[in-house]
C-alpha cells in the first residue's frame, strides 16, 4: 500500500525508499540471472568442446576446405578456434611458441591434434597454434592452423 501523507497526497521518505530498494532488487536478480545462465553457457560449450569427437566424415570435410582456400592463394586454414582456458597451461605455451605445445592440448583440440599427427604429417602438412587475442592483456582464443 502506498503511504502517502493524507492532507498533502505526498509519498513519505519511507516509501520512496523501499520503492528505490525494491527495483535495485529486481535489478541485482535480473543480473544475477543473467550471470548465471552466462556461467551455465560456458559451462556446456566446455562440456561439449571436451566430449566432442572427430566426425567421421572429418577427412573429406576438410580436404574440401584445404581445397577451397588453396584455390584461393592461401596457404593455411583455420581449423579449430576455443579459449585459451581449455589448454592446461591458459595458452602459456602456445604464446611462447614452445615446441611442447601440443602436450597443453586437451579434449577435441587434443583428439584433433592426434588426427593431424596420424593423417597428414605424413603428406607434409604442418599445424600451428596461434594465440588469437588478448583480453585485458592475457590470452583469449587460440586458434590451430593447417599450413601446407
Amino acid at each position: 500500500m502506498l503511504e502517502q501523507s493524507k492532507m498533502t497526497g505526498a509519498l513519505t521518505p519511507q516509501e520512496l525508499r523501499r520503492r528505490a530498494e525494491e527495483k535495485a532488487m529486481v535489478e541485482a536478480k535480473k543480473a544475477f540471472d543473467a550471470m548465471q545462465k552466462a556461467e551455465d553457457q560456458r559451462r556446456e560449450l566446455h562440456e561439449l568442446f571436451m566430449s566432442r569427437e572427430v566426425r567421421p566424415d572429418g577427412m573429406e570435410r576438410l580436404m574440401a576446405a584445404v581445397s577451397r582456400a588453396a584455390e584461393d592463394g592461401k596457404s593455411e586454414l583455420m581449423v579449430i578456434r576455443f579459449p585459451s582456458t581449455y589448454l592446461s597451461d591458459g595458452g602459456r605455451a602456445v604464446n611462447n611458441f614452445e615446441p611442447s605445445w601440443p602436450k597443453t592440448l586437451e579434449g577435441f583440440a587434443r583428439r584433433a591434434f592426434e588426427f593431424y599427427d596420424q593423417h597428414l604429417r605424413q603428406h607434409g602438412y604442418k599445424l600451428r597454434a596461434q594465440v588469437l587475442e588478448f583480453p585485458d592483456g592475457k590470452p583469449g582464443d587460440v586458434g590451430l592452423f593447417l599450413c601446407w
